[in-house]
């Protein structure tokens, strides 16, 4: 029994132990990411598009609910209250029972005769001792209704369009840097392959410069020179490779995912096509289609309807009113509350008020000058949509030329790699008949190497360019980029 749990036990041991083996051999493998699944990640987990949500959540919440401002005001209260001396109430009639007329108490007056089995009515004084403590419940319901309230219902339906708008927006500029940054790690990535190959280079030129130092065919200073310059590029490999692992950090953050989580990005192919762009067009779509520019406009509608619901709030207001006032008049810690043996006074009042501010229409009050404030903004708002539209005319135009001053150099350098690549064939063929050595096969085939890296350095370049106009004129992102790859 004993050998049959031991061997339970290790056999429970032994899959943990695998279940354990295969979870970091999952963790350790890099997550493969196309720009598109990319994007999508950064939509569902960025932590500041989150911010963003609730904050439009909000908003519509505010504008769904914008019919609460005409839900009546209802107070309920009760009030212990105490007088700080006893009170007593005096007067000189009072009603005396017909059995205790005719007492000594109170005695018939001379010539009257009273009729049987009925109270009266004698001028006496009398003097009864008020309770100190009284309870008191008080119920109010009050209704203020003005032109204004209905406008803040519009006002309220602007603010959440606004949302709409500034979430778009903030989903848009992810999305344009999620993937800016995903070509930036591409080409930093390909820049570190490079420079690794030029440093495997350096180094079989110092072991060439041993070899040749040792045998006597080289002086010593050559041999310094290629040590000289093989330190020198450790610097800089170790601050491209810092730089790598920054970006990739700052790549997983706007994923929403652990800085240190590994990806593997797609490559991209060398070839790019290059588009036709009409300036004129590109400038038209960006005024209309920004997404600053909405965000900016449906901020000038806000203020409008502020603007409307503060001229409503001087227009006169109805004001309904309704309360009820119950007063215990026994003793609270003596009698009874409720029952037929309980005492309240009760009173209540409906009041239907129309008021009007008539100092808010004075030219100089502080609600008038509250309307020309915002004509003030109204009109600041409206030239910073101007200057945006000039603004974005401007950096449509530069976008558009440095795109085509990227497509002239790419161009170029696509005939430098097809230079590179002959020289690289005919060096190799050179050495197959061995009229070159190695040595220059490799110096051959790394010139050629980076010559690749800087024509898709170009391309990189081109297709950023692309994303940063397809935000200016407002189109999905794609429209443009997509038909150059």
């Amino acid at each position: 029994m004993k050998r049959l749990i031991l061997k339970r036990h290790i056999c429970l041991l032994a899959v943990i132990i695998l279940i354990n083996i295969n979870l970091q051999a999952q963790e350790s493998e890099p997550m493969r990411l196309s720009p598109d699944e990319a994007v999508e990640l950064a939509v569902k987990n960025n932590l500041s598009l989150d911010s963003s949500r609730i904050n439009l959540a909000t908003r519509r919440r505010s504008s769904d609910l914008s019919w609460n401002q005409f839900i009546p005001n209802v107070t309920v209260s009760g009030t212990l209250n105490r007088d700080n001396q006893a009170q007593t109430m005096s007067g000189i009639e009072a009603a005396v029972p017909t059995g205790l007329v005719g007492s000594p108490f109170f005695p018939v007056p001379p010539g009257v005769t009273l009729p049987p089995g009925a109270d009266v009515y004698l001028s006496v004084p009398y003097s009864v001792d008020l309770p100190q403590w009284r309870v008191i419940g008080n119920l109010q319901v009050s209704l203020n209704l003005n032109a204004a309230m209905f406008e803040n219902m519009k006002r309220l339906r602007f603010d959440y369009e606004t949302g709409v708008l500034s979430y778009e927006k903030a989903k848009l500029q992810l999305e344009r840097d999620v993937r800016k940054s995903y070509h930036n790690l591409l080409l930093l990535n390909e820049n570190i392959i490079l420079l690794r190959g030029s440093f495997e280079n350096v180094e079989r030129q110092v072991q060439m410069a041993q070899a040749n130092y040792n045998a006597g065919l080289a002086p010593e200073l050559t041999l310094l020179q290629a040590r000289v310059a093989r330190e020198n590029m450790r610097p800089h490999i170790e601050q491209l490779e810092n730089s790598f692992k920054l970006l990739m950090a700052q790549f997983a953050m706007y994923l929403g995912m652990d800085y240190n989580t590994p990806f593997e990005l797609i490559p991209m192919t060398e070839n790019a096509n290059f588009i036709p762009l009409d300036i004129s067009e590109m400038i038209t779509k960006a005024a209309s289609g920004k997404p600053d520019i909405h965000e900016l406009r449906q901020t000038i509608m806000m203020l409008e309807s502020a603007r409307r619901m503060q001229i409503y709030a001087l227009t006169p207001s109805l004001n309904l009113s309704w309360n009820s006032n119950s007063v215990l008049m026994g003793d609270p810690w003596k009698d009874s509350w409720f029952g037929n043996n309980s005492d309240w006074r009760k009173t209540g009042s409906l009041s239907i008020t129309v008021a009007l501010r008539l100092h808010s229409l004075i030219p100089f009050s502080t609600d008038f000058q509250g309307v020309r404030a915002i004509d003030d903004q109204i009109r600041t708002a409206n030239i910073g949509l101007a200057q945006m539209i000039n603004g974005t005319e401007i950096e449509v135009y530069n976008t558009v030329l440095a795109l085509e001053r990227t497509r002239i150099n790419a161009e170029a350098q696509a005939q430098t790699v097809s230079l590179a690549e002959q020289s690289y064939r005919l060096t190799e063929q050179a050495y197959q008949a061995g009229l070159q050595d190695y040595f220059q096969v490799q110096n051959a085939e790394q010139s050629l190497r980076q010559a690749r890296v800087q024509l898709l350095e170009q391309q990189f370049n081109y297709l950023n360019g692309l994303i940063d106009l397809e935000y200016s004129i407002g189109v999905p992102f794609g429209t443009l980029s997509k038909r150059s790859e």
